[in-house]
């Protein structure tokens, strides 16, 4: 796929204008988005990511559309998973409602920043080193494994990191909250608030999702502005989806599961291609033939999207059940 320097740099000055945008408003007027505001703002991302991949579709063939759309998806769901910690987060530290979406915004804009470090990165090793595709594909199987042992036990800790650790024990900070300010004077000396803490809070918690993602993505497809695309239009929407389905996030009892299972899919495809692209033989009567597989990118989509339908239907089913249990408990089952 031939992505010439022009459409990069218009993806990044869009994005950039958008971002811009979005703290301009923000920042003249921090508050507790409603509903309706959220809503809209969600519906405009995913519309403008669809349409995005639609363009794909038609400039650049069915299978870079394709690929666009698996890893959308993908990145979409690993970032709701994100949100259980970021409510955490949010939580822990005693963000009020008015400033929880500054942070936030601060925080993917941060978190843009470091995937996109990330992700320049991986496509320079996977351009030099074709046996970079067994190490991600292993280290997805691995974190498959442990996310689908722990199922949604972790979901309810946070352990802040050593950066975050180092912030609080070493930086001059005032405990009381200074509107959205990250610093602060007080008494002639330079402090930070409470928000700066919260945002390199939620920036290393992303950077840390981000060694799952990226290698994911890049299970997915191989194209750098592909997996960069992607993240943008996950990241983007993060914001709103906070807001508008924080309650909901407690129904998807599942969905550790459903996401270890399309980690575990996704490390397994990477080291198939790895197999494949190295051509290791197999023996047979004297032949060397190719027989490590290709999964082919549609059969992915199909994968991620069935797993993510079934994931949220069984987790609402689950919910519904553990709801009405628990209402039959207080009041009988007869409702006396």
């Amino acid at each position: 796929m031939h992505v010439s320097p022009l459409v990069w740099w218009l993806t990044i000055g869009i994005t950039t204008a958008l971002l811009l945008i979005d703290v301009l408003v923000i920042g003249r007027r921090p508050h507790e988005p409603t509903r309706r505001e959220v809503t809209v703002a969600l519906v405009g991302f995913v519309g403008l990511a669809v349409a995005f991949g639609i363009g794909v579709f038609a400039f650049a063939g069915s299978r870079y559309g394709t690929e666009f759309f698996a890893g959308w998806l993908t990145e979409y769901s690993l970032s709701v998973d994100n949100l259980f910690i970021f409510l955490i987060i949010m939580s822990r530290f005693g963000v009020p409602r008015a400033y929880q979406q500054t942070a936030l915004l601060i925080g993917i804009v941060i978190a843009l920043v470091m995937r996109g470090i990330f992700i320049a990165v991986g496509a320079a090793a996977i351009d030099n080193f074709s046996w970079v595709f067994y190490l991600f594909g292993l280290f997805l199987v691995y974190t498959a494994v442990k996310l689908a042992r722990e199922g949604a036990e972790d979901e309810d800790e946070y352990e802040e990191s050593r950066l975050v650790k180092w912030v609080e024990t070493h930086l001059p900070a005032t405990s009381t909250w200074h509107g959205t300010s990250s610093f602060v004077k007080v008494n002639g000396k330079r402090l930070v608030t409470p928000m700066f803490i919260v945002v390199v809070a939620l920036g290393t918690t992303d950077l840390l999702f981000a060694l799952d993602s990226i290698p994911a993505i890049y299970g997915l497809t191989k194209e750098p502005y592909l997996v960069m695309t992607a993240n943008i239009f996950a990241l983007m929407g993060l914001r709103q989806l906070y807001f508008l389905i924080g309650g909901l996030l407690e129904r998807l009892v599942y969905l550790s599961y459903g996401l270890a299972f399309l980690l575990g899919f996704i490390g397994v495809k990477l080291v198939l291609h790895a197999l494949h692209q190295n051509e290791l033989p197999f023996v047979n009567g004297g032949h060397h033939v190719d027989w490590a597989p290709e999964i082919p990118i549609w059969l992915s989509l199909a994968v991620i999207v069935g797993t993510l339908l079934v994931t949220t239907v069984l987790s609402l089913l689950a919910s519904r059940r553990m709801d009405s249990g628990a209402r039959d408990e207080v009041t009988g089952p007869r409702g006396h």
